[in-house]
């Protein structure tokens, strides 16, 4: 019996495990009177003129640079084709990453157990009697950055937006470093545009 429910416990830790570690959804929001199925190409709207002052996003330019091949590669992946005359492009994407620091404070409450061997009147066989146990606190303090990247697709004609994903989440810094984990990411956040020549958009 006890091994069966180490082996229970260990399969609720494991499974416990995998949804905290699982990519945050990002949430969409799109004008429904759109004909996405019309668009075919598109372009960054960075390069299309409109874009005044210093970038607001803390990065370098190279990680920008990352930023953009991702989107580009996961918009080329569903059938789009990428112009750089933004003129000639029937959606333009843009994107803001925020980044915040934050500090995450944590309690927890520990017990330390007094040894007593043998016999006890409150607990007979025991090795560690509770009435020997003492409470302690631990804090644990982390820091880290909370990221909020935000995408938006926009149709020239009108000059608004007609899609935006957005995503909150822990930033980790070797993922701006890592071009496949940037890929990846990207991929996720644009899972539910359109193919194009579609309008269905994915749940």
């Amino acid at each position: 019996m006890p091994l069966i429910r180490f082996s229970f416990m260990s399969l609720i830790l494991i499974a416990l495990s995998a949804c905290a570690t699982k990519p945050p959804q990002p949430v969409v929001d799109y004008a429904p009177d759109y004909q996405f199925g019309q668009a075919k190409t598109f372009g960054l709207y960075a390069l299309s003129g409109e874009v005044t002052g210093n970038s607001p996003n803390d990065l370098t330019d190279f990680q920008r640079d990352r930023i953009d091949e991702a989107l580009k590669s996961a918009l080329q992946q569903k059938g789009f084709t990428f112009v750089t005359q933004t003129a000639d492009a029937d959606l333009l994407l843009t994107w803001h990453l925020n980044m915040v620091d934050k500090t995450d404070v944590k309690t927890y409450n520990t017990s330390s157990y007094g040894v007593s061997a043998g016999y006890s009147r409150y607990n007979r066989y025991a090795m560690y009697n509770c009435y020997n146990c003492m409470n302690q606190t631990d804090v644990r303090v982390t820091e880290y950055t909370q990221g909020t990247f935000i995408i938006d697709m926009i149709d020239p004609a009108r000059n608004a937006s007609i899609w935006r994903s957005v995503t909150q989440s822990k930033l980790k810094e070797e993922t701006i470093r890592d071009q496949a984990a940037l890929d990846a990411a990207a991929a996720r956040v644009l899972a539910s545009f359109p193919v194009a020549g579609s309008d269905m958009l994915a749940p």
